[in-house]
């Protein structure tokens, strides 16, 4: 067994949001951050989330197994520095705010939830 610990680059590597309608949820993910998904099936459809290649990517997802909710994981998507366009168009795409635009002590940016079109409680994020 090693004592070494291993620091790694990014906490997350992969997420995956569960949506009921694929649709609806990839039109209102769109709409709430300019930017296109790209759809594909790798095992069920999927639409995948825009990212660079040393980026962490995510998707949403419709899973039998996987349901949408507020209880379940919180991700936090990053807004690039534009929080407060972002949080404009929630109501826009068909969600809700649930916690404005709020500092994050330290000099960390700022931060904001929001229930989705499928139930699920996301973070946003901004530096």
């Amino acid at each position: 067994m090693s004592n070494t610990t291993t620091v790694r680059q990014n906490a997350i590597n992969w997420f995956e949001i569960p949506c009921a309608d694929l649709d609806r949820a990839t039109t209102f993910y769109e709409t709430l951050l300019d930017a296109k998904m790209q759809r594909q099936t790798i095992g069920v459809p999927m639409s995948l989330f825009p990212v660079d290649e040393s980026g962490t990517g995510g998707t949403l997802v419709k899973r039998v197994f996987h349901k949408p909710g507020a209880t379940g994981p919180m991700v936090y998507l990053n807004c690039d520095g534009d929080l407060d366009a972002v949080l404009a168009s929630v109501p826009r795409a068909g969600g809700l705010v649930l916690m404005p635009k709020t500092e994050v002590p330290g000099g960390y940016g700022h931060f904001a939830c929001l229930r989705d079109t499928e139930g699920n409680h996301i973070g946003l994020h901004s530096h």
